[in-house]
């Protein structure tokens, strides 16, 4: 294990935890054994707030809220190039991502990806194909106490211009030598790169992890 895991070892133990506790308060019958596995959850969440230095009840509301069956949460990057530049949004506080959010209940990766988009770059765009799967917290930092799959998604521009709205203030083109301040707990400099490879490459393998 490199230096980066063992410094969040904690966060993978409490993400456990939390799986088992909720995965047992699925599908358990035994009001014994539920009493277990809330006392599981509740310690899960103990860990989280003593390490992050959140409040307790903070953390319980983001990291122990969820019912069912818990699975990684869906998040989308459009990747849209123009004379071999990438479209970059400008986020509220002055960092740069491809345009892209949470994958929408009603929404599939398709009609999600052509909707951030719209909302956070003005444009239409055909969503062309996907260059990419890649499980967040092996990419991008600080790690969450959750598991994302990030998916990168070729677009194409069809007609439309960016607005100031509340998600983004701006947005432009880059060269991969000239990219701007990212948000990198969003886009890394090693998966815009990817991005770059796979426009310039017709036959490019999508990569997953």
């Amino acid at each position: 294990m490199d230096k980066q895991g063992q410094e969040y070892q904690w966060l993978e133990w409490a993400k456990e935890l939390q799986f088992i506790a909720q995965a047992g308060l699925t599908y358990t019958k035994d009001l014994f054994d539920k009493e277990r596995f809330e006392r599981i959850r509740e310690i899960s969440a103990e860990i989280m707030s003593q390490q992050s230095k959140l409040p307790l009840a903070e953390v319980k509301d983001l990291f122990c809220n969820e019912t069912g069956f818990q699975t990684p949460k869906l998040d989308t990057r459009a990747a849209i190039f123009k004379d071999n530049k990438i479209l970059l949004v400008e986020e509220n506080d002055g960092t740069w991502s491809m345009p892209g959010g949470w994958v929408d209940v009603m929404e599939t990766v398709k009609s999600n990806t052509v909707k951030e988009v719209k909302e956070e770059a003005g444009l239409d765009v055909d969503a062309v194909r996907v260059i990419a799967l890649h499980d967040r917290n092996l990419h991008n930092l600080p790690p969450y106490a959750y598991n994302v799959c990030k998916v990168f998604v070729l677009c194409e521009v069809k007609g439309g211009c960016f607005h100031p709205n509340i998600e983004t203030v701006g947005s432009d083109y880059f060269g991969l030598d000239e990219l701007p301040p990212l948000s990198v707990d969003k886009n890394s400099y090693q998966q815009i790169e990817m991005c770059f490879d796979a426009y310039s490459d017709k036959n490019w393998q999508v990569e997953f992890d």
